[in-house]
């Protein structure tokens, strides 16, 4: 499935950040039990898992490339894959036992974690992408106590690959999902238009209130309401976004930075390094790495 333009620039924006993951077994009748706002990834390797959703939850048919709202019981078998946001509790018991690979999810709020659903499943995860689903397999090992330290430039990847192909499905699947999320207000549409045409331009907060045609302070505070941000912060979401896209087609670095509207390379270097925790070459070598 090729998401639309709009849909991978949405992608492309969500900042993860996985923690320890590790792999369990439950015998039959365990559960796996995720409290409110825990977000996880779920992996399920072998077995099953059965239990009851939410209203707002949203299922996938991988195969079939269709997404419906589910209520009601939901069993997962191998090779299949869940995420919960941690908007709810949730707790999935194995009738016949599982092994499964779990790996809790620190996701920046933004826009677009905003209007996914709190919990997304995915069945025939593995058919429809089994690369991700070998990742998948293996997350959680990294860190086990036999001393192996991984690479966390590499796992945060392969957590962040897996995420965006699992709400990649959901979304392209999914008829009424919007990417990214728009404001029925024709004036922040117009500033957020203007933003992700030109994200190099050295926006000002009075330059973004007048092309809002609004004052400074009722456009910073209805910017917040509708989208979860500051005009600022949403600024370098889109020149965050927009690097990856350029040093994953071959810009360098400096290219990049000088594109972006950064005064100095070493500014750009410290900004999409406290927006994803590398820096732009290792981030770079580390997607050439995981496609690899």
């Amino acid at each position: 499935m090729t998401p639309e333009p709009a849909l991978e620039r949405a992608l492309s924006t969500i900042d993860v950040h996985p923690g320890r993951g590790w792999q369990q077994e439950l015998t039959v009748g365990e559960r796996l039990t995720l409290p409110r706002g825990a977000a996880a990834l779920v992996y399920v390797r072998a077995g099953e898992l059965t239990g009851a959703t939410h209203r707002s939850a949203c299922t996938v048919d991988a195969a079939a490339g269709t997404a419906t709202t589910v209520d009601g019981g939901r069993t997962l078998l191998a090779g299949d894959a869940f995420l919960s946001l941690g908007c709810h509790d949730l707790a999935l018991a194995s009738r016949s036992g599982a092994e499964v690979t779990v790996v809790p999810l620190e996701l920046t709020p933004t826009a677009e974690t905003r209007a996914l659903p709190p919990l997304v499943f995915v069945s025939g995860f593995a058919h429809a992408e089994p690369a991700a689903a070998g990742l998948a397999a293996h997350l959680g090992i990294a860190h086990d106590t036999g001393g192996r330290t991984g690479d966390d430039t590499i796992c945060k990847l392969m957590v962040t690959t897996v995420l965006l192909t699992a709400l990649r499905l959901w979304a392209s699947s999914d008829g009424d999902a919007t990417w990214p999320p728009r404001s029925d207000d024709p004036f922040l549409s117009r500033v957020v238009a203007a933003i992700d045409a030109d994200p190099g331009r050295e926006w000002s907060i009075d330059q973004l209130a007048a092309l809002g045609a609004m004052s400074r302070s009722v456009f910073a505070a209805r910017f917040r309401e509708v989208f979860g941000t500051s005009p600022a912060a949403h600024v370098t979401e889109v020149r965050m976004r927009r690097a990856k896209q350029l040093l994953n087609a071959g810009t360098p670095v400096s290219e990049t930075s000088r594109a972006l509207g950064y005064a100095s390379d070493e500014g750009f270097r410290r900004a999409f390094r406290r927006h994803t925790g590398v820096a732009p070459s290792a981030w770079r070598a580390g997607r050439r790495t995981l496609v690899g």
